[in-house]
């Protein structure tokens, strides 16, 4: 299996959205965007799949060093030998593939966050930063158009975590704010243990207004000479939205529900998207 390859596979067995936008991709692109994905599948696979939180640690220091020795020109994982070709050409940062690492290492320590400022932080290092690595593959010609990923990622991670509140409760973290859980009087335990009220309704009524203002701050940012060569995002963005238009629909039934759109949906919005984008 060559490392291209390798990358395709982990893409394809996630059964992720993001696959979708890579479909309409040049050639080159989508070999560097699968990479890149595949990469922060695997990161995100270490913590999910070691429940010993030292051990989890170990693997993502390994990780790290393979990143130096990806800039070195000496990677030696299927992974990082598919990102190497993309490195200059695409403008694949060192810094950004790290902060990455660093939100998976905050899963290991933090399953509850204060405030919103945390949480956001969060946002930046698991999603931000993949945005703004995604932006210079797609390609970009005007600066603003890193603030518009940076925002778009952050949307997108505030919508995985509406989607995901019963998933990740059954995993003992809540990553919805614990000052505003008091404000709209929802207690932690009823997050726990699943007890859905007009309250927890309110709570993520308002959690989806703010990612809704993270896609609106971010089409604000997009500069019109970027938009075709950023419609891979585009096209994440149409069907996380949509997605989250189906949450709301659905009363935010998401502490006993994952809601998902089917495939022939989401296929029909990255044509839709990218035509018109």
């Amino acid at each position: 299996m060559t490392p291209d390859e390798y990358c395709q596979q982990k893409a394809a067995a996630s059964g992720s959205s993001f696959y979708y936008s890579f479909l309409f991709l040049p050639p080159e692109r989508r070999r560097a965007i699968t990479a890149l994905y595949a990469f922060c599948r695997e990161v995100d696979d270490v913590v999910d799949e070691c429940a010993d939180a030292q051990l989890a640690r170990t693997k993502l220091g390994w990780w790290r060093l393979e990143i130096g020795k990806l800039f070195q020109s000496a990677p030696s994982h299927p992974v990082t030998k598919a990102l190497q070709p993309f490195i200059q050409e695409f403008q694949i940062r060192e810094k950004h593939l790290n902060e990455i690492i660093d939100g998976m290492e905050m899963d290991l320590t933090q399953t509850r966050y204060l405030d919103f400022p945390g949480l956001e932080r969060y946002c930046y290092h698991v999603a931000g930063a993949v945005g703004l690595l995604a932006a210079g593959i797609f390609g970009y010609s005007d600066p603003r158009t890193l603030d518009y990923a940076r925002n778009l990622g952050t949307a997108f991670q505030l919508t995985n975590i509406i989607r995901d509140v019963g998933e990740d409760a059954r995993k003992n973290r809540i990553y919805l704010p614990m000052d505003e859980l008091k404000k709209f009087e929802v207690p932690a335990a009823d997050i726990l243990q699943a007890r859905y009220s007009a309250n927890f309704a309110n709570l993520m009524a308002f959690q989806a207004r703010r990612a809704e203002s993270y896609y609106e701050q971010a089409m604000k940012f997009l500069p019109e000479a970027d938009r075709r060569s950023q419609r891979a995002g585009l096209i994440m963005a149409a069907i996380y939205r949509a997605t989250l238009a189906e949450i709301e629909r659905e009363g935010y039934r998401v502490l006993t529900q994952r809601t998902t759109l089917t495939p022939l949906r989401k296929l029909w919005l990255a044509w839709k998207t990218w035509i018109s984008a």
